[in-house]
């Protein structure tokens, strides 16, 4: 008679993903998810709330908590940022580094990984965007990757091809600590759902506004109000000048509207029931630079 094999004890914890901007971390959120939670965008510093994605599975409970890009700030906002990252770092159990595979490794990724060297947390290295180069590249990269410093392990990834992106799930949640379930069964994420719709505003705001706006925008859902089939919601997006108010408005409103039906697709899928969506432009002057106007914004 054959031995049982003894269970695998119950793994959960915390986890993340940082880099530098654009290195696709909220890409491979949503890809490990299966769901749009984390917003992506190809404007960089798109991530501003930090948002908790579980992941289920039998043995373990994943957590992924997501931060913005570090980087060198040059605002009051930027500063936050950065302390925000960091604070979150601290409290994680398990940290992946992403590195794009068709990037050479930069200043940035030697400042993030000598920043990470301090930490308790397990540090893999994710080698991401694997769909964009050749075997030969990737396999110099993995290579130069594992000489930036110590990791536990270094995992290549592709989170638009869904390549690998299970393996990495898998190792992550090895390193996640001996641990009851933290979260019930049915929860996706612990981000009350007026941030998650203001996010999916913001990022249809972003969609085509040239470089000067990015960091430029804030969205405030002021009111949600559920009428059986029908959610209504109330939202202001915030600029810091007249003239970024006119870009977002668009020749006689057509901007603002692509951008009402932009987000309110991708809400009702979140919210699964039919949206309608109220939206006004509003400008609070230079609001990154002002910490009343980033605590009423929700900084």
């Amino acid at each position: 008679m054959s031995a049982e094999p003894t269970p695998r004890a119950y793994r959960a914890g915390f986890a993340c993903f940082v880099g530098r901007p654009n290195a696709g971390k909220s890409t491979l959120t949503n890809a490990i998810v299966g769901q749009k939670i984390a917003i992506t965008s190809n404007k960089p510093q798109t991530t501003r709330h930090i948002i908790r994605a579980v992941l289920h599975r039998p043995d373990s409970q994943l957590v992924l908590v997501d931060t913005p890009g570090l980087h060198r700030p040059r605002t009051l906002l930027g500063e936050r940022l950065n302390d925000l990252v960091r604070q979150t770092w601290s409290e994680v159990d398990v940290i992946g580094l992403c590195i794009p595979a068709d990037e050479p490794i930069g200043r940035g990724d030697r400042f993030i990984t000598g920043e990470l060297a301090e930490l308790k947390a397990t540090v893999l290295a994710v080698v991401t965007k694997t769909d964009l180069v050749d075997k030969k590249r990737l396999a110099e990269q993995l290579l130069a990757v594992s000489e930036l410093g110590e990791f536990a392990e270094v995992v290549p990834v592709s989170a638009v091809a869904g390549h690998q992106v299970d393996t990495l799930v898998e190792v992550m949640t090895r390193y996640l600590p001996e641990s009851p379930q933290l979260y019930p069964d049915d929860m996706l994420t612990d981000d009350p759902e007026q941030v998650l719709v203001a996010e999916l505003v913001r990022e249809a705001a972003l969609e085509g506004v040239r470089d000067e706006l990015p960091h430029s925008i804030a969205v405030v859902v002021e009111e949600m109000i559920p009428e059986g089939q029908l959610t209504k919601i109330y939202a202001d997006l915030y600029v810091e000048r007249p003239s970024q108010k006119a870009i977002v408005i668009g020749h006689r409103g057509s901007r603002l509207k692509a951008v009402g039906t932009a987000a309110r697709r991708q809400i009702e899928e979140l919210l699964g029931t039919r949206v309608y969506l109220d939206l006004h432009v509003r400008v609070a002057k230079d609001w990154q630079r002002d910490p009343k106007q980033l605590r009423k914004l929700g900084f």
